[in-house]
């Protein structure tokens, strides 16, 4: 029963995670906006697109920007980052570090959900057939605070990845595969960066198992008892989708310290552009405002609903396939 349940939670998350990730990439790329310590930031958005569209010549290496062309706002959302995306570096670059995810899912999601899983069933009161909402946030810390460990590398990998576009070209990693990452930030970084911002990812994973399983087990049972529908896509997708916002206002405030960590650029004998998460928190705050931390909330909840919905929704009919194994 145990290993099972970490195959359908592996299945459901993979398809979860591959599916959404242009929505994910999205909050990324929202989340690191505002960064003080890149190059020119306002102009360098506006440099790319010229990149993109007008050919200039080789030379001293000067690029000459058309004088119409003027920085965006400081302030842009969700679809006009998206158009951004597309229109300087490809339709193609909405899937960037997608081989990360899928591996961030195998690993980090399925252990959680398999964990969760294994929890649910040993702490389930066997007369009522229903475990007490403490027990399934307590199973939801545990599970997501392990999976989070487990899965860290592909999690700094996903996240470089994904920024990588932001970047001058210069500046760019370019990775070529999540493995490519994993090796180059070893030799490069050493061992340990790929357990940069380890606890950010393990106290954010703790947060969205616990609100996510926990709130949907929940909602799912309240549905039910009450009669207002019966166990279908109906109930699934209504309580999939709360469940999703519950998460996504829970986490979004350590997901953007841990974006911002994971994605700084350290180099050999210079200071890094944060000591830590704390040290994050406040200069984020101190720079832009209470409000940075809920920078991306829009794509996080955009990315977290669907995310959730498609997680929960193929999670119940991969158990009704397998339910006879």
């Amino acid at each position: 029963m145990g290993l099972k349940g970490f195959v359908e939670g592996g299945i459901a998350s993979i398809v979860a995670g591959a599916s959404t990730h242009p929505l994910d990439l999205i909050k990324v790329r929202m989340q690191l906006q505002g960064e003080s310590h890149l190059p020119n930031p306002a102009s360098l958005q506006a440099l790319r697109p010229a990149i993109a569209f007008n050919t200039v010549a080789a030379g001293a290496g000067n690029i000459s920007l058309p004088v119409e062309i003027a920085p965006p706002p400081a302030r842009v959302g969700p679809i006009s980052i998206g158009v951004r995306i597309i229109q300087s570096e490809g339709a193609a670059a909405l899937f960037s570090g997608v081989s990360a995810t899928i591996l961030r899912q195998t690993l980090y999601s399925t252990t959680r959900m398999g964990l969760y899983d294994v929890l649910k069933h040993k702490w389930t009161d066997q007369d009522t057939g229903t475990m007490p909402l403490p027990r399934k946030i307590l199973a939801g810390l545990i599970s997501g605070g392990i999976g989070a460990d487990v899965g860290n590398p592909a999690d700094v990998a996903m996240v470089r990845m994904q920024a990588d576009g932001r970047l001058p070209i210069d500046q760019r990693r370019n990775y070529k595969s999540v493995f490519d990452a994993l090796t180059q930030m070893s030799k490069q970084e050493g061992i340990a960066s790929l357990w940069r911002g380890s606890s950010l990812t393990v106290n954010r994973a703790m947060i969205v198992t616990a609100s996510q399983l926990a709130s949907y087990d929940q909602i799912k049972e309240m549905i039910l008892e009450k009669g207002v529908m019966s166990d279908g896509i109906g109930t699934h997708v209504t309580a999939s989708f709360a469940a999703g916002f519950v998460a996504s206002v829970a986490s979004n405030p350590i997901d953007v310290i841990k974006t911002r960590v994971m994605n700084m650029k350290v180099e050999t004998g210079a200071e890094p552009p944060y000591k830590g998460a704390l040290d994050c928190a406040m200069k984020t705050v101190r720079a832009e405002g209470p409000m940075a931390l809920y920078k991306g909330f829009i794509p996080t909840i955009s990315r977290q609903g669907p995310f959730t919905v498609v997680l929960f929704v193929t999670l119940e009919q991969v158990r009704k396939l397998l339910k006879d194994f």
